[in-house]
């Protein structure tokens, strides 16, 4: 089963400087059929105007992954952690037990980001963070594992999570698959450009809730830029 989620019509939010979609419910969007799809909580898509962002703020017990697509998003945090994320890299935040952060779009233009929230296989733990490049050449054609809880990532970004988040590049006309457990749950969106997923359609920005898949086919239609979530 594959649930189209157009792009127009999500839920939303313009505070002048962050203008955001969200897939799911989130702060003043609520949605009872989009609270969630299986340990995915949130997936937010968000612009944010150059010389702002997110002040200060606290989280626990959620594993939070930002995407960056556009621009950059600079990090700090109540653990001491500092860090600037650029286009096609990711940073992950497990929470644990609680921790503050900040998040800033520094840079002279507009930062775009994807930010996916995942629940947690155990609650509490220490707090943590990390980030790391990862560049679209090296996931041209196929799925590259990006941040994951799943034995055999080891080399991904590490999350507390029973849950793999994938990124795959592909040029207009490609297929690339990706094998998925027909149990788990599954949400992809194009970054950019249109696909078609096991037949269906997606537009830029489109999500897709996927379950009862056991290979999922995508192929561009235009060149492209994909991001996925395997959850439990």
């Amino acid at each position: 089963m594959i649930d189209k989620r157009p792009f127009g019509g999500l839920g939303g939010a313009d505070h002048g400087w962050l203008k955001a979609k969200h897939h799911f419910s989130f702060a003043n969007y609520y949605e009872p059929k989009r609270m969630g799809w299986g340990a995915i909580r949130v997936w937010n898509d968000d612009e944010i105007a150059p010389n702002s962002g997110f002040p200060p703020h606290p989280h626990a017990d959620m594993e939070i992954i930002t995407y960056v697509r556009d621009g950059a998003i600079t990090h700090k945090d109540s653990m001491g952690n500092e860090g600037r994320t650029g286009p096609g890299d990711v940073q992950v935040m497990s929470a644990g037990t609680g921790v503050r952060h900040a998040e800033y779009n520094l840079e002279p233009e507009l930062t775009r980001l994807f930010q996916i929230w995942i629940e947690p296989d155990t609650t509490g733990g220490p707090p943590a963070w990390g980030a790391r490049p990862f560049p679209k050449a090296d996931r041209a054609g196929k799925f590259v594992t990006l941040a994951s809880g799943l034995p055999g990532d080891e080399d991904a970004l590490r999350i507390r999570t029973s849950a793999r988040v994938a990124g795959a590049t592909i040029k207009a006309g490609e297929t690339t698959e990706y094998a998925l457990d027909p149990s788990r749950h599954a949400y992809l969106v194009s970054a950019l450009g249109s696909v078609e997923v096991n037949g269906v359609r997606l537009d830029a920005r489109d999500g897709a809730a996927i379950t009862g898949e056991s290979l999922l086919k995508v192929t561009a239609l235009d060149d492209a830029e994909v991001v996925l979530v395997d959850a439990a």
